[in-house]
């Protein structure tokens, strides 16, 4: 969930580097996810709205882990601050923690009230409201004075109580009264001592079948989590050009569908808070995406916007990051049928998670969503300044 900034406008070129690493991480300890459906998105379409909004915009010691739910649309944590557990978005598009949406903050023994205001905007929604600072708890780890927005006014964030931010501390910036940048969650856990390295790993997996409100996630807080992936994980410095720098942004130095080129370097976002993947080029004669439709044998259809093929695709998809191919099966990139009546979609075609990022010179050239994310284990690496992906683990 890209929060917006005001200079969300720039092609971002970065060499990337593969870097293989141990996969054994000691002391780490997990947190469970869930997947659960947010704000307005009653069917695919209206994801895709809210998706695009924030994509096209211009305006922009120990370790630990923790279970994450697999809902419908959106990763969640159950997350205690003060005396109240709370169920939030985890985000590496945004940095700022508060609640409020669903269930609303009721300040306790732990809780200070700095006197500032906060306010967010991001290309699903609003807060706003009052800061406090409070005692915050996440798999087990601790953090004190840990900033809080409570959210009194909010909107688009029907489902779940707020967000909690992992993304860089620059996306705080100017978000409360009278500071330039606040704390993250992150931040605060290196600096306590709570963990050793600012590191967060992701393990996201999908949903195959019509069901959702599983728990089949897990964040990993100060390290990795060599149980969820396989092989070694391919590292890439995050870009250091404005305005990618200010988020989790990297380089995707390809992009193919059956092993051939459809798009050429463009940087990309790496975004646990959106849901699908946006493609297109605006370097290239053509776009990636419309070139993804002729090589795939799809079109954009009418009443979804999704890509949509009259027989399912036979090929791979694949982005090549850090000099690694990373492809997606047509089964991984396309909509599971069992679904079909969650998101409101007609019989008899075959559509999929990939989707047209737009056409203005604002937009962003990627963003790498949930589904491309759900199918690789993803290393967000503050202390080394880099992105890392691997295999998941079978």
């Amino acid at each position: 969930m890209v929060r917006l900034t005001s200079s969300f406008v720039l092609l971002a070129y970065l060499v990337s580097a593969a870097v293989a690493t141990p996969v054994a991480t000691p002391n780490v300890l997990s947190i469970p996810i869930r997947k659960t459906a947010s704000g307005s998105t009653k069917s695919i379409k209206a994801l895709m709205a809210r998706d695009l909004v924030r994509f096209n915009s211009d305006a922009a010691a120990a370790v630990g882990e923790a279970p994450a739910t697999n809902e419908d649309d959106t990763y969640v944590a159950a997350t205690k601050i003060g005396t109240q557990t709370f169920d939030l978005i985890v985000d590496t598009g945004s940095s700022n923690t508060w609640v409020g949406s669903g269930t609303k903050y009721k300040p306790g023994s732990t809780s200070t009230d700095t006197g500032k205001s906060f306010s967010v905007s991001y290309g699903s929604g609003t807060v706003s409201g009052t800061e406090y600072t409070d005692t915050l708890v996440l798999g087990g780890l601790t953090v004190t004075k840990q900033s809080i927005g409570d959210g009194t006014k909010s909107s688009g964030f029907e489902g779940v109580d707020g967000i909690i931010g992992f993304g860089p501390v620059d996306l705080t910036e100017d978000t409360v009264s009278g500071s330039t940048t606040v704390p993250t969650v992150m931040n605060n856990l290196l600096s306590q001592g709570s963990i050793s390295t600012q590191v967060l790993g992701v393990s996201f997996a999908p949903e195959s079948g019509s069901d959702d409100d599983d728990t089949n996630g897990e964040l990993t807080l100060g390290g990795t989590d060599s149980t969820k992936f396989s092989g070694s994980i391919t590292y890439t410095t995050k870009t250091s050009t404005s305005p990618y720098s200010e988020y989790w942004g990297i380089t995707v130095s390809s992009i193919t569908y059956n092993g051939k080129s459809i798009g050429s370097s463009a940087s990309a976002i790496v975004d646990t808070g959106t849901t699908l993947i946006y493609i297109r080029n605006r370097t290239a004669a053509t776009s990636a995406y419309n070139s993804f439709l002729s090589a795939s044998g799809g079109k954009t259809d009418s009443e979804t916007g999704l890509v949509s093929w009259t027989t399912l695709p036979t090929e791979n998809f694949a982005f090549t990051i850090g000099g690694v191919s990373f492809s997606l099966t047509p089964s991984q990139f396309t909509i599971p049928t069992a679904q079909y009546d969650v998101w409101g979609l007609s019989s008899g075609k075959s559509y999929g998670w990939i989707a047209d990022g737009g056409s203005s010179a604002a937009d962003v050239n990627f963003i790498i969503g949930q589904k491309f994310l759900e199918n690789y284990y993803s290393v967000f690496d503050t202390t080394n300044n880099r992105v890392g992906f691997a295999k998941s683990a079978a």
